[in-house]
């Protein structure tokens, strides 16, 4: 393995260790750091199809929505097993959401632009729905786990799942998709991804089974979407309503994320997630109520300035430099 091909990660992870020094020094910090993180993991995760396909889709929630469901079940029918319950729902979480991708992606896969973003845009509220309407998996009411978690784990260990550990495995989570992201980026898999977004008939005509990476990316980047859903979402607040987990707004934010920081880079999600979770957050505090109209326009100014996002814009101006060997 080329160690030096693996150098960007090197920032990202001091980025994190600063965030967690920040978090666990600075009184009242940890959670709005979670809350940034949250974006962070959603645009890694999201970049592994959208940056490296260029494909866009619109159902992406739908897998983070399932594995918060695995997650809710696993916890509510295993919790019996303590804290055994807690990478059932992982696995679980991590089954549901790679089964749903393949239902999918064999179907809206055959797709291209437009089409593909139109085939899945439906899928999340056709799940919500479906949940809803033959009340599954408790329907409306959804699943609320904040009593079986107490009385399976104590109170002391379910608020420290939900307002530590929960945290914790959401930078795991974010590095862990930086790591595939880097990897894929270093193989075979990441020219031909590369080849297929810039020209898919082109890179068909070379020879390239664009069918079967498309696939990969797909599965990979929803696996991811159903372990941040059964870690940032079940695990984190102890409840699941179909209305809340498939909200598009979700894939909306992981789009803007991925643009605002570059899509197809490697540092890009955190830089967008990082960047979109503090305005965010400290907008609704200093102007509650209108943030989202201040946002939309502060969102707009950065993307024309940055037309590649802000990583690709850096990467260019870092060009022939010790720099760009960091920057990916």
């Amino acid at each position: 393995m080329n160690i030096a091909r693996y150098k960007p990660l090197l920032p990202m992870a001091i980025i994190y260790a600063v965030l967690i020094v920040i978090g666990l020094t600075v009184p009242g910090m940890w959670q709005p750091i979670a809350y940034f993180m949250f974006y962070v993991a959603l645009g890694q995760a999201f970049n592994i199809f959208l940056g490296l396909t260029g494909y866009v889709d619109f159902g992406y929630v739908a897998f983070l929505g399932l594995g918060a469901y695995g997650m809710a079940l696993a916890i509510k029918n295993f919790g019996h097993l303590g804290l055994i319950a807690i990478p059932i729902g992982v696995l679980l979480a991590l089954t549901m959401s790679i089964l749903l991708s393949l239902a999918v992606g064999a179907v809206a896969l055959r797709l291209r632009g437009a089409y593909f973003a139109i085939a899945t845009i439906g899928v999340n509220e056709g799940f919500r729905y479906l949940l809803e309407g033959v009340r599954l998996w408790g329907g409306t009411e959804g699943i609320v786990l904040s009593g079986f978690m107490r009385k399976a784990f104590g109170r002391e260990m379910t608020n420290f799942l939900s307002t530590f550990v929960s945290d914790v495995l959401v930078f795991i989570i974010a590095f862990a998709a930086a790591v595939i992201t880097i990897t894929i980026l270093n193989r075979k898999m990441g020219y031909a991804l590369l080849a297929l977004r810039e020209d898919e008939d082109a890179a068909r005509v070379m020879g390239i089974n664009v069918t079967k990476y498309k696939i990969m990316a797909f599965i990979t980047s929803a696996g991811f979407a159903g372990l941040i859903g059964a870690i940032a979402w079940t695990l984190k607040l102890t409840y699941v309503f179909p209305e809340d987990v498939f909200n598009i707004h979700y894939t909306v934010e992981a789009i803007v994320i991925v643009m605002l920081g570059g899509a197809g880079t490697l540092l890009g999600p955190m830089v967008g997630g990082l960047l979109y979770g503090i305005m965010k957050y400290y907008l609704s505090v200093v102007f509650p109520g209108i943030q989202l109209l201040i946002l939309a326009p502060l969102l707009i100014i950065t993307i024309v300035a940055f037309p590649e996002g802000v990583v690709g814009y850096v990467k260019r101006k870092a060009q022939n430099t010790r720099l760009s060997e960091y920057l990916r």
